[in-house]
């Protein structure tokens, strides 16, 4: 049987823990053909990022004409965007209808703290966003308010969801809990979703590996509600897997293809 195809839009990390490598991970792992388009080349490793070289959104372009005019792709997934013209390329092919069950991430800033993106180019693209997929920087960020419980999570989320997303979920893996909590926001209704959080230095690419598992199963026909609830799991399987590993000297990527499973 010929697999979905799915599309991340998104920067390169060149520890290959988020990012596009992570998403192209995430794609495999989960049973779906994963094709890209970069928007900026890092230079980073487990310990932060070093330099972003935005690419030119002229290439940007290209490369979207290049593989939305050769594969039927499914589902699209955002990651980091780089600059303002980038953003404003990606939103003239969502304009045209040419990213179906668009997942926004909006990655702002890295984990070292590196700022990745700005606001404003997030907002643009939010209004044809299926899912949008925050955490609770982010989140607060977009609507300038604070983002630390789980009731200012709902509260954000329904707030996002006002301004375009079909669905918001506002991940709270980076909430200092015993239990992590994401909430989906959408279609007139709150829904809280819970798992036990995984103690580990290995969480690097944590909110693009949950994007991108959001992105394939869209792709592979499940809800919303379904798709947020196979993607906590998938992402609880590969931290837990990653626990123990020994990869790197700050913060390591995921076990995505459950080898410590």
């Amino acid at each position: 049987m010929t697999p979905r195809t799915v599309l991340t839009i998104a920067g390169s990390d060149s520890g290959g823990g988020a990012g596009i490598q992570a998403d192209l991970k995430v794609f495999a792992a989960l049973g779906a053909y994963g094709t890209s388009v970069v928007t900026a080349v890092t230079a980073q490793n487990t310990r932060g990022v070093d330099a972003v070289l935005s690419l030119p959104p002229r290439t940007v372009t290209d490369q979207l004409d290049s593989v939305l005019t050769d594969f039927a792709v499914r589902a699209v997934k955002t990651g980091m965007l780089g600059s303002q013209a980038v953003a404003d390329a990606v939103v003239e092919a969502a304009r045209d209808d040419r990213l179906p069950h668009l997942v926004v991430d909006p990655v702002l800033v890295a984990t070292s703290g590196h700022a990745l993106g700005a606001v404003a180019t997030v907002e643009r693209l939010l209004p044809f966003a299926r899912v949008a997929t925050p955490n609770c920087a982010e989140a607060a960020a977009l609507t300038g308010g604070r983002v630390d419980t789980v009731e200012e999570m709902v509260v954000a989320a329904a707030a996002l969801s006002a301004g375009g997303p079909d669905y918001v979920v506002v991940t709270g893996g980076d909430m200092d809990a015993e239990t992590a909590v994401d909430v989906l926001h959408g279609d007139g209704g709150t829904t809280l979703f819970r798992a036990p959080r995984v103690s580990t230095r290995h969480n690097h690419g944590t909110g693009c590996s949950f994007s991108a598992a959001v992105t394939v199963r869209l792709a592979l026909g499940d809800s919303v509600p379904a798709a947020v609830a196979a993607a906590k799991k998938y992402v609880t399987g590969a931290l837990l897997g990653a626990r123990d590993w020994e990869l790197g000297a700050g913060r390591g990527p995921l076990d995505h293809f459950s080898w410590s499973a």
